[in-house]
Parts: structure tokens; C-alpha cells; sequence
């Protein structure tokens, strides 16, 4: 491991287009699963993969689902088919509190189209039918997924993208709230922070990125950053600012024009922001949009979970955790650590086996850990989906550190044996 470098991650506010989508596609998850339990569906049996596409006045959603009857309709030969009214209402709700009225998106003037349809009977056979003669669902498709933890900030998360993020959340509940001159800039960000480690440790920001959305067309960068500076600073709080640090803030100029407007939206093309800001690796599946037999969602999480839980431990400073899965077989293929030569007395052997002991992670396995069937996945769409405080409501379980004790008393055994 390197002991003195500089690392940078980037994070996109819940108005960056692409933002836009997951959270269209996010919003639709969590509507199956709450009229799923509103009508007394089995949530087991929700299924979905849902893909949404923004541009100026235009949103498309596409994808395969299995719905409860609620959101079904009869066409004119009598046939069950997607009654698109109730996802049209979601994706509205979702762009207006997101805050965009303006004239090249609009959360009430916006052509909807919903391409939804079902579930391949191929993919379905590989989750349902497995069940059948596994005794567990099988995972949805094939991949490999990665969990990340580490000691750099209070939610062992890496400091660059915990920083990052942390920029844009604040300037959006200042937005939202109306107050001074805040209020004048759009839901479209991006932001990006340079962080200088000193012996592995994160020391000072050396160079800050923000570039926002504004809705006054007067303004310059300037003007712009002497808005948004204090919000930073605060964002950064314990983390020092060097004092050559570098800023670009709005570094292009005028930035009015912004969102799906300004540049096209696709569901899942931010995954690095997403997870660990590029300081550990990403197996390639995006979140937004599944149903948690999707082993690229529901893995992801139990590899965050499992990893936040070995470091909280004090087994080890950081961990990375590898799953892999093929599609219709249960249970991982493999399980693999590594702890980055920080192991506290422990091998990764050990913890490998002390995970299989204390959770099981086939898909079914994992929803039943984690509680994954409800509706608590719009949240997750900005701002990352690790690092968050694990809510009343379920939603960031994956972030809960109730398997330190299981952790440590099944290293110990093996040890002792």
C-alpha cells in the first residue's frame, strides 16, 4: 500500500440526468413492492428491471416486470396488460421533488412513454424454478459483486467520495429550503475532491470541483462560488483545506442549462459514484431499477454489510469483500477477502469462514438478512448507497453493524481450533 498520494472521487447531485433516471427507476421499484403489500401479494414474487431515459421534455420507461393486479388493466381483447397511469403518477412525483420546472423539463409538461412488459419466462425460470429444486431462489443473473470498508471517516466510507457527496446533499437541503440566494441554483450538480493521504491516512483536500445548475442567467463563477463556498467549507468540516488548494467552481462559465434538458439521462451509468467513488472495485451491475433477486443490488449490499462489519469489528482497518454468483444457482461460487495487509491478528481464511458461517448469502438468504422486500430504494438513488444511516423504515440495512459480535466470536473459534 502506498503511504502519501493524492485520490480524487466524484459525486453528481439527484438532478444530474443521469441521477434523474435512477431515481425514476428507483421510484417504480419501490411502487411494486408498495401496492405488492397493499394488495396482499406475496413480495417474494415481485420482479423487476426497470430502465428510465430523460431528455429535454421526454421520459422513457422500459423494462420487465411482474406486477400485482393493481397496476394491471384490461385492453380491448380482454387480455392483462401494464396499466401505465400509476408509474406516470411516480415518475412526476419523483421530477418535481427532485425541482424541476423549467421550460426543457418539467415535472407536468414531460411526455411519459411506459415500455414496460413481462418478465422473460427464460430469466424467471432461473430465480422461481431453481427454488423449486434448491429449496433457495437462484441469483438473477450471473456477476461478480464488491463490498468496501475502511477507518477514513465515520461511516467507514473512503474520504474523497464521503466528502463529495456530503457537498451536494447540503446544497440541496439549502435549495429545497428557499433561503437567500441558494435557492437560485438548479437540481443539477456535479462535485469532485482531491484528497492528499499522509501515511495511508486522508490529511487535506488539495483541490475542490463543484460545477451547479443556477436560474439566474446574470450570475458568473464568482457569483457562484461565493454562494456555494460556505456550504463546502461546512461539507468538509473536519477535513483540513490545504492552503494552495485548488478551486474550479463553475469553471465553465454560465451553467442555466442543466439536467435532461442539457444532456440526456440513462439509468445506471454513475455506479462508481454510487459505491465507493473508484477506491475499491465495482463488478459492473448497476442498483437502480431491480427487484433484490438481482444479485448485481441485493450481493452488492450484503458485500457492504459484511465488510463495514469486519472493519467495525476491528478485525481489520480496511476490507474489501468479492462475491460471485451464477445465474438460477443459490448459493456464491466464491467468497473472497482481503483485508489490505491491515488484519487485526486475523488471516483472511478466517473471516472467509466466519461469514459463511453468519449469513447466508443465496438471494433469498440475503432479502431475509437484510430485510430487502419494501419500498425504501428511491433514497438510494443519489447520494450513494453505502455509507447512509440505516433508517426506521429499513431502508440502508445493509449499513447496520449487528454482526460485530457473531464476527468476532466465530474468529476467535477458529482461531482457538
Amino acid at each position: 500500500m502506498r503511504a502519501n498520494y493524492l485520490f480524487t472521487s466524484e459525486s453528481v447531485a439527484e438532478g444530474h440526468p443521469d441521477k434523474v433516471c435512477d431515481r425514476i427507476s428507483d421510484e417504480i421499484v419501490d411502487l411494486v413492492y408498495r401496492e405488492a403489500a397493499k394488495t396482499g401479494v406475496n413480495p417474494w414474487g415481485v420482479r423487476i428491471a426497470c430502465e428510465t431515459l430523460a431528455t429535454t421534455n421526454r421520459v422513457v420507461i422500459a423494462g420487465e416486470v411482474r406486477l400485482p393486479p393493481s397496476l394491471m388493466k384490461k385492453d380491448k381483447d380482454g387480455k392483462d396488460v401494464i396499466n401505465p397511469s400509476k408509474f406516470k403518477a411516480a415518475a412526476r412525483r419523483a421530477i418535481k421533488d427532485i425541482g424541476y420546472e423549467q421550460d426543457g423539463f418539467h415535472w407536468k409538461k414531460a411526455k411519459i412513454d411506459v415500455l414496460l412488459h413481462s418478465q422473460s419466462a427464460d430469466i424467471a425460470q432461473g430465480v422461481d424454478s431453481a427454488a423449486d429444486q434448491q429449496g433457495d431462489e437462484g441469483a438473477g443473473d450471473q456477476g461478480i459483486m464488491f463490498g468496501y470498508a475502511c477507518r477514513e471517516t465515520p461511516d467507514l466510507m473512503p474520504a474523497p467520495i464521503y466528502y463529495s457527496h456530503k457537498i451536494l446533499q447540503l446544497l440541496a437541503v439549502a435549495r429545497k429550503k428557499g433561503d437567500g440566494e441558494v435557492a437560485k441554483l438548479g437540481p443539477d450538480a456535479k462535485s469532485q475532491v482531491t484528497v492528499r493521504y499522509v501515511d495511508g491516512k486522508p490529511s487535506e483536500a488539495t483541490s475542490i470541483v463543484l460545477s451547479t445548475q443556477h436560474l439566474d442567467e446574470s450570475w458568473d463563477s464568482n457569483k457562484v462560488r461565493a454562494v456555494v463556498e460556505p456550504y463546502i467549507r461546512e461539507a468538509l468540516g473536519e477535513l483540513k483545506i490545504a492552503e494552495d488548494c485548488k478551486w474550479y467552481i463553475n469553471p465553465t462559465g454560465k451553467f442555466v442549462i442543466g439536467g435532461p434538458d442539457g444532456d440526456a439521462g440513462l439509468t445506471g451509468r454513475k455506479i462508481i459514484v454510487d459505491t465507493y467513488g473508484g477506491a475499491a472495485p465495482h463488478g459492473g451491475g448497476a442498483f437502480s431499477g431491480k427487484d433484490t433477486t438481482k444479485v448485481d443490488r441485493s450481493a452488492a449490499y450484503a458485500a457492504r454489510y459484511l465488510a463495514k462489519n469486519v472493519v467495525a469489528a476491528g478485525l481489520a482497518d480496511r476490507c474489501t469483500i468479492q462475491l460471485s454468483y451464477a445465474i438460477g444457482v443459490a448459493q456464491p461460487l466464491s467468497i473472497y477477502v482481503d483485508l489490505h495487509g491491515t488484519g487485526k491478528g486475523v488471516s483472511e481464511d478466517q473471516v472467509e469462514a466466519a461469514i459463511r458461517q453468519n449469513m447466508d448469502l443465496s438471494p433469498s438468504g440475503i432479502r431475509r438478512h437484510l430485510d430487502l422486500n419494501k419500498p425504501i430504494y428511491a433514497k438510494t438513488s443519489a447520494y450513494g448507497h453505502f455509507g447512509r444511516k440505516a433508517g426506521r423504515d429499513g431502508s440502508f440495512s445493509w449499513e447496520r453493524t449487528d454482526l460485530v459480535k457473531a464476527l468476532k466470536e466465530a474468529v476467535k473459534t477458529k482461531a482457538a481450533a
